[in-house]
Order: structure tokens, then C-alpha cells, then sequence
């Protein structure tokens, strides 16, 4: 048991026309708050909305163990894997300006990629077709998970550029026939996030700002967070043996990368800082079917083709997922505490969203801690629990 007191700051918003019970809404904080005690965790934010309004918003224990510095609702979270499904926004903006089709082979926008090879045991074969951008944001296209060994120490030093990291990769051999099966690759985030830059002619991450993040009011989601943002983020942890322990040894988490200083790579493929309620104003975005508060930065038609399963059958993120375009899809409510059709991401560092358009509900859960999920699960169970209409 932690010996001291905990924080909570809620922030709750009693409206009647969300359908939520306040009273059942303000027990998340405090379920939350047994996690903190037993030991299991540091802290949280939390953030649950419906009808497009925030209907509570939480901060649940400390942004450091050993100092005890309370967690507050607008600390500054690592989104890892969360990044990507701004990626494939960012593709489908170009894609509704006819710079791309979703069915363009990647080969088309990035040469580099031409001669590409299965790999088959120790034998090396064309595929059966080539990779497309639907493969990249599916997770379908055969491409490594991770960087290849001549660039393996990739996200620990964040020492290359984009189109120098694609370039490897492009070069690596795929692991199956595109389209056969479902494999999680950042490789394939990395590529997609090289064709946005590509085609827009200007960087991936300044794109992400100025078409996206700037439009939606998004103050504080950056690639490379500025300074004088550094203290808002909490410390990073990993669970060991049932505890949170300082995450030293990832350069990512506590070590020399956490604030990306005099880093190069942006790290599409899990690189994204934000709030709760900066990440809020997206998913509503997506919720709305594209626009919001007068910004469109998408065509309903866009949002739906994304939101939609892609991958059939295919064994994907978990059980009652399927995949969408860079989003994973609940698509048996009986197997997953979501409603069927729900969409969201999680992050390596335990952040997660859910997007739920049959109910009109958002909700997002952030933390750095890498390891368990209990905490998460909770959080989801408590938000659904608070439908009352």
C-alpha cells in the first residue's frame, strides 16, 4: 500500500441531455483511485463525453511517485501506437484532394519500394501483387513489425530522418503476400507517414499541425514538445511483479529520448504527445463525421471508410476486433465490452480511446505505464455503466 494521501481533481459536468448519470460518472474517479492506493499504478486522466459534450473529465492520483506531485487534467501524455490513426487522417485528407487513392500501390508515390520481395524461408519471390496504402493503414501489407537490425536502434536514438528510415525499410524484405494476413507493423505507419510528406510537400509532423491539430484548436498535441511544455508530462513507469517501476531503461520513457530532444525522426508510428481533451476535439471530429466548429477535415464519406472493418476474418488486435483503416473496429459486441462498430486505439504506454457512434460517446483513458490493462478495462466498463438513456 502507498503511504499517502491521494489526489483527484474531477471535473464534472452535470447535463442532462448527455444520458450520463453524474452520480455513476463520479465513480470512476474514485475505483481509480483504488488502483493508485494498491499500489498498481501512479496516476490518470480520464475523460468521458456524449452529444459532444465533455461530461466528466478526471485526474486520479500523481504525475511522479517519489515526489508526489498531483496528476492534473491537462498533463502531457506519450500516445505511442495511439499516433497512428492521425497518420491515415492525414492520408485520407490528400486522398479527398486526388493526390492518392487508398488503392494506389505504395511503389506509385515511393519508387524506393519497386523490386520489392517476399521472403519465404531462405528464398526470396515476388508477391503475389504489390503492397497498396489500404495495406499500410490495415496492417496487411507484410511489412516487418519493427525496423530492420541495420537501423534497429531506430527508437532509441531518433537519429534519422523520415525518408532515410523509409528508404531501409523500403528495402527489407515482407514477411507474406500482402493481404494475406494481419500483422501489427510500425514499418507500414513509418511508409504511410513518408507518402503524406511526400505529397503534401512539406514535412509529416509540420502537416499534422497546421492541416489537422492548428484547425481542430488541438493547443497541445505536438511531434516535439516544446520546452516549456516538458514539466506537464508524467513520469514514465512499467508494471514489474505487480508495481510501477521508473522506466529507465527505454530511452522513450525515462531516458535520453523522453522529451525527443535533438531528435530527427518523428516517430510516426508512435511519436504524438497530447492531452485528454486536445485528443477530445479530434475524436469529436470523427464523431461528427468529419468536421467541427466549423472546420471540416474530413468528408463524412472518409470517416466512414475508415471506421468500417477492412480485414474480413483475419485474427487482428484482439478478440471481436476487426481492423479499419489505422483504427482497431469492435465487431462482435459479445466478445469485447464495446458496442459493435465502436472504433478507437490504444498506446504502448496504456493510453486508449473509444469512439462509439451507436451511443454518441467518446472516451479516453491516459497513463504512462506500459504493462496491464485492468485499469483500462475498468475505465470502459464504468463509461458504458453511465448510459442512462
Amino acid at each position: 500500500m502507498l503511504r499517502f494521501s491521494i489526489f483527484l481533481c474531477s471535473c464534472l459536468a452535470i447535463d442532462a441531455q448527455s444520458g450520463l448519470d453524474p452520480a455513476r460518472l463520479a465513480r470512476i474517479p474514485v475505483q481509480l483511485k483504488t488502483f493508485v492506493e494498491a499500489g498498481t499504478m501512479a496516476g490518470t486522466v480520464t475523460l468521458v463525453a456524449r452529444h459532444g459534450k465533455i461530461a466528466a473529465l478526471d485526474a486520479v492520483g500523481y504525475t511522479d511517485i517519489e515526489s508526489k506531485q498531483p496528476i492534473r487534467t491537462d498533463a502531457i501524455f506519450q500516445l505511442h501506437s495511439m499516433t497512428k490513426p492521425v497518420v491515415a487522417i492525414a492520408a485520407m485528407m490528400l486522398a479527398e484532394e486526388g493526390k492518392l487513392s487508398i488503392l494506389d500501390p505504395v511503389e506509385k508515390h515511393l519508387p524506393e519500394f519497386r523490386g520489392l520481395r517476399v521472403l519465404e524461408g531462405t528464398t526470396l519471390r515476388r508477391p503475389a501483387r504489390l503492397i497498396t496504402i489500404r495495406d499500410l493503414m490495415t496492417h496487411t501489407s507484410g511489412m516487418p513489425t519493427n525496423p530492420p537490425p541495420g537501423i534497429g536502434e531506430l527508437h532509441g536514438a531518433l537519429h534519422k530522418t523520415l525518408a532515410e528510415v523509409v528508404l531501409v525499410e523500403s528495402q527489407t524484405p515482407i514477411d507474406f503476400d500482402p493481404g494475406t494476413k494481419w500483422q501489427y507493423s510500425n514499418n507500414g505507419i513509418a511508409a504511410l507517414a513518408r507518402i503524406v510528406e511526400v505529397l503534401s510537400g512539406m514535412p509529416y509532423e509540420r502537416f499534422l499541425e497546421t492541416r489537422i491539430f492548428s484547425p481542430l484548436g488541438m493547443k497541445d498535441t505536438h511531434t516535439f514538445p516544446p520546452k516549456e511544455k516538458w514539466n506537464r508530462m508524467p513520469t514514465a513507469y512499467i508494471l514489474k511483479d505487480g508495481k510501477p517501476l521508473k522506466y529507465t531503461a527505454d530511452p522513450l520513457g525515462e531516458g535520453v529520448m523522453k522529451f525527443r530532444a535533438g531528435a530527427k525522426y518523428p516517430l510516426p508510428e508512435g511519436g504524438l504527445y497530447s492531452t485528454a481533451s486536445d485528443l477530445f476535439l479530434l475524436y469529436q471530429m470523427m464523431l461528427n463525421g468529419g468536421q467541427l466548429n466549423g472546420h471540416r477535415i474530413l468528408s463524412r464519406h472518409s470517416v466512414e471508410t475508415m471506421t468500417k472493418v477492412h480485414t474480413g476474418i483475419l485474427a487482428t488486435s484482439g478478440p471481436g476486433m476487426g481492423y479499419g483503416l489505422a483504427w482497431a473496429v469492435a465487431r462482435d459486441s459479445a466478445a469485447s465490452p464495446l458496442s459493435e462498430g465502436t472504433y478507437g486505439h490504444g498506446g504502448r504506454y496504456g493510453t486508449y480511446c473509444f469512439i462509439d457512434p451507436k451511443t454518441d460517446m467518446i472516451g479516453i483513458f491516459m497513463i504512462h505505464r506500459e504493462g496491464g490493462s485492468e485499469e483500462r478495462n475498468s475505465f470502459v466498463n464504468m463509461a458504458y455503466g453511465a448510459i442512462i438513456d
